[in-house]
């Protein structure tokens, strides 16, 4: 089917810093091939692919199309169309750290602007290691490269900052070569499609409106488990951890579009100030609450669907003493009058028994219950379990009586379930966002106010566990749901971790 854009597009350049790099072939330009297969992308485009490896353009180009067969959810391209997509292609060699090597980008801006007459929005991609996105936009600067504000934006990628001060310096640094609306500090979990409609759910729907308030919500659940291990990412993991990883931006962000008010309108700003308003509101955690308020845990090794896996400590560039994270739970409160009293339990772990992302409004039970008999016990409270992955689905778990001559009640799910079978007609994250940060639209990414609250929120945690060694890492085992102390943090509040429902499993 031909899509046109409701999103009017100037002419773009992209220009990937980091061209040749497992971003790029993994999302990046999977993700630019679909829009340009579903015409969103404007008729005039050009991609400029970089990195310090000399390749002639038809190399890069082959390299790309290995890329796009492995990673696109439209599957293999058609030749004619690959072929019209990479014909906007073109790949410059280049050291990042050399502001002259620079110099070659702006004759290339200059010939397609003068090709297309018409002024095009330039895109500077930083799909490269965080250490390097100051040196990009100062060499960007020196080399006098297109920067409009009007049409210019400089993407970067997380994490952005390893802690509250490198944030701050790197926000700094970033402003003084760009305006902030310029800037795109991207979260692909904002850009997925659940994600996206919990807002649909909240403020489109009257009848959601008078339940999402502590009055009706008895807590709040977010959790992100990976059966995965940090594979590759040893030596990146080592300096991060999990709470840094994924609670510092993914977790956070989908609290804040839990837990924001209403805003006035769908402007960037609007949605982000209500974001920024719930992370100003949440407690601080001080430092003798921590042990109290959070858990911690490292995978030791197990046993993953059938193949034996080593401990996280025994994984490639991973100190045989390490006392890194690779699992973090917090219990977190925001103090406001929508929300006072109401705990916000995150979790989230690698090495766990499954991969799932899942937010759960567990509402508190009915204020008298006639149905409590000792055949039938008490039946469940209310549940809204909003599926990110495997599955992306909302559910609504309600009290149903069972068809018979008893008065027997079973929990029922209201479903809506996306896509059914239907799953590759879903963008991808990177495609909606790219797709905003090609219109100018900044809704969906994270301002530098927004940054620094969260990791302000989790710098206590961060010093005392860095301040005080765990002792008894590890403290799980592949295939488990975490350490003992991840349930003991929810179990004496009275709950327990809620887990993927059986119907949205796979078989």
């Amino acid at each position: 089917m031909v899509k046109t854009s409701s999103k009017k597009a100037n002419p773009t350049i992209f220009l990937i810093f980091g061209g040749t790099g497992d971003l790029t072939n993994r999302k990046i330009m999977p993700a630019l091939y679909n829009l340009f297969l579903d015409n969103w992308l404007p008729e005039n485009f050009a991609i400029i692919g970089s990195s310090s490896t000399a390749m002639s353009d038809e190399k890069y180009i082959s390299e790309l199309l290995n890329a796009v067969n492995q990673f696109s959810r439209s599957g293999k391209p058609k030749k004619e169309d690959w072929a019209s997509f990479s014909s906007h292609i073109t790949f410059q060699s280049a050291d990042i750290t050399d502001a002259a090597a620079f110099k070659p980008f702006g004759a290339l801006i200059e010939k397609y602007k003068k090709e297309w007459n018409e002024p095009p929005s330039i895109i500077y991609y930083c799909a490269v290691a965080p250490r390097f996105f100051s040196i990009i936009a100062e060499n960007i600067s020196k080399a006098k490269l297109e920067n409009d504000p009007k049409t210019t934006r400089i993407i970067v990628e997380k994490p952005f900052g390893n802690d509250l001060e490198s944030a701050k310096e790197l926000n700094k640094k970033l402003l003084s070569l760009f305006d902030e609306t310029q800037i795109y500090r991207i979260d692909h979990y904002l850009g997925k499609e659940v994600v996206q409609n919990v807002m649909a759910l909240r403020f489109a729907n009257a009848i959601m409106e008078p339940l999402w308030n502590r009055n009706h919500v008895e807590h709040v659940q977010i959790s992100v488990t990976e059966q995965i291990g940090v594979g590759t990412r040893g030596k990146y993991f080592e300096s991060a951890g999990v709470l840094r990883d994924m609670i510092q931006n993914h977790l956070l962000q989908l609290l804040c579009i839990i837990a924001m008010e209403p805003p006035i309108n769908f402007d960037a700003d609007e949605v982000r100030d209500r974001k920024v308003d719930v992370l100003k509101a949440m407690r601080k955690i001080v430092p003798r609450k921590v042990d109290v308020m959070s858990a911690r845990g490292q995978y030791s090794s197990g046993w993953i669907e059938g193949k034996e896996v080593v401990g996280y400590r025994e994984e490639k560039n991973v100190d045989p003493d390490s006392n890194t994270d690779t699992y973090a739970a917090l219990k977190l409160y925001v103090d406001n009058w929508r929300w006072q009293g109401v705990p916000f339990y995150l979790r989230t772990g690698k090495r766990l028994s499954k991969t799932a992302s899942i937010i759960t409004l567990q509402f508190k039970e009915v204020p008298h219950n006639i149905f409590i008999t000792e055949e039938s016990g008490t039946p469940k409270q209310n549940r809204l379990v909003i599926s990110i992955q495997p599955d992306m689905a909302i559910r609504f778990q309600l009290q149903s009586k069972i068809p018979g001559l008893e008065m027997t009640l079973n929990t029922v799910d209201i479903v809506f379930d996306y896509f059914g079978n239907k799953k590759t007609d879903s963008p991808e994250a990177y495609e909606t966002l790219l797709l905003d940060a090609i219109t100018g639209d900044q809704t969906l990414f994270m301002r530098a106010d927004q940054v620094e609250a969260a990791w302000e929120l989790i710098t206590p945690v961060l010093n005392y566990w860095e301040k005080n060694k765990a002792t008894d890492f590890p403290n799980y085992s592949a295939d488990s749901w975490g350490p003992e102390n991840a349930e003991a943090l929810i179990a004496k509040d009275g709950y327990h971790w809620f887990n993927l429902p059986e119907k949205n499993k796979k078989g």
